[in-house]
């Protein structure tokens, strides 16, 4: 029995979910990947306000911990453990494309069973961070930046189908020509598919330290100059 807050903060959605033993509550999200830092704290006091309970209610807040945007991370990680320092809660961290993984299998009605799944996360120009997982959402190949040609994950795909999808995943459609290979469209992330994640975890007691947990970034930041605003 666990009431949870998760947290995705690390794309260009800004997404919070609500969840009672594995069990939707409420979500809000906004997709325009501007308005992360205002609208993470109040997407949560508004889920509390709406279920009428309060930060002392909650077992647990989860948040996704990376790979992803630099900034969008800190903002989830940093509002995740602001809130389990001040309320004593523990602190579970839920890979990224595992639960953009999670939203692919749900999405598919009746997916080839021996298929592998690869998330794809943009990391500007031809780069994506990404990873296979199977059907029961483990993973297969380890987390990677890989840059993208024609050539990409052909040893996998001569063995196996693969779904790709993610916010990385539409610029390869016309490098990745394989047989095998399969784009799924519209498959972003959302805290909604933490759930289950999160659950898990909370009863397997996997948590961690708020002092010391930091975002999983896989590459180190380098500042720039942008040529548009970026959140």
């Amino acid at each position: 029995m666990a009431t949870i807050i998760n947290i995705d903060t690390s794309t260009e959605v800004c997404s919070v979910s609500l969840s009672k033993d594995g069990n939707l509550i409420g979500i809000k999200e906004n997709k325009d990947g501007l308005k992360h830092a205002q609208l993470v704290t109040l997407y949560i006091q508004d889920l509390l306000k709406e279920a009428n309970l309060e930060i002392k209610n909650l077992d647990a807040i989860a948040v996704s911990k990376g790979p992803g945007s630099y900034t969008g991370l800190r903002i989830g990680v940093s509002t995740a453990k602001g809130i389990c320092y001040g309320a004593q809660l523990p602190l579970i961290a839920i890979e990224t494309l595992q639960t953009l993984t999670e939203g692919a299998i749900n999405s598919i009605e009746q997916p080839n069973k021996d298929a592998w799944f690869c998330p794809m996360i943009d990391a500007r120009r031809m780069e994506v961070y990404n990873a296979f997982y199977d059907i029961n959402n483990n993973k297969t190949v380890e987390i990677a930046a890989t840059i993208i040609d024609d050539e990409s994950f052909k040893d996998i795909l001569d063995e196996r189908t693969v779904y790709f999808f993610g916010n990385g995943s539409e610029k390869c459609k016309e490098t990745i020509k394989h047989p095998n290979a399969i784009f799924i469209d519209n498959i972003s992330n959302s805290a909604l598919n933490m759930i289950t994640l999160a659950h898990k975890a909370f009863n397997n007691q996997s948590f961690e330290d708020v002092a010391y947990f930091e975002p999983f970034y896989l590459k180190d930041f380098v500042a720039t100059t942008p040529k548009k605003k970026m959140f």
